[in-house]
């Protein structure tokens, strides 16, 4: 978390998750309170709460980490791997629900 909200404003920001342990945990949630974050939580064991995310972590492992049939990966691999997926699926990754266009296209259509 500390790294995601640097240089960014996070007062009121709601961010919800599952009920993972790391995001129960008394430090996950006081660091998100002194940075003005609203947590919000999925039902145990119900993936429909979230279901947006919950399809974004789906085609993140299908199509960037399945494929790779390596070893190990570092940290340091992952994290540019998430950071170039994410603006992938932002900006160039067509959607049908969209028109066919990425979401970034489709929002600047709609403003």
């Amino acid at each position: 978390m500390l790294e995601a909200s640097q240089g960014r404003e996070t007062y009121e920001l709601m961010l919800h998750t599952d009920q993972g342990s790391q995001y129960t945990s008394y430090i996950y949630q006081e660091m998100a309170k002194k940075k003005g974050i609203v947590t919000s939580m999925s039902r145990r064991a119900n993936c429909f709460d979230n279901a947006v995310i919950e399809s974004f972590h789906s085609s993140l492992k299908s199509e960037e980490f399945s494929p790779l049939n390596q070893g190990k990966l570092t940290n340091h691999t992952v994290r540019q791997k998430v950071e170039a997926y994410v603006y992938y699926y932002n900006y160039v990754r067509p959607f049908e629900k969209l028109n066919c266009q990425s979401p970034i296209e489709f929002r600047a259509m709609a403003a």
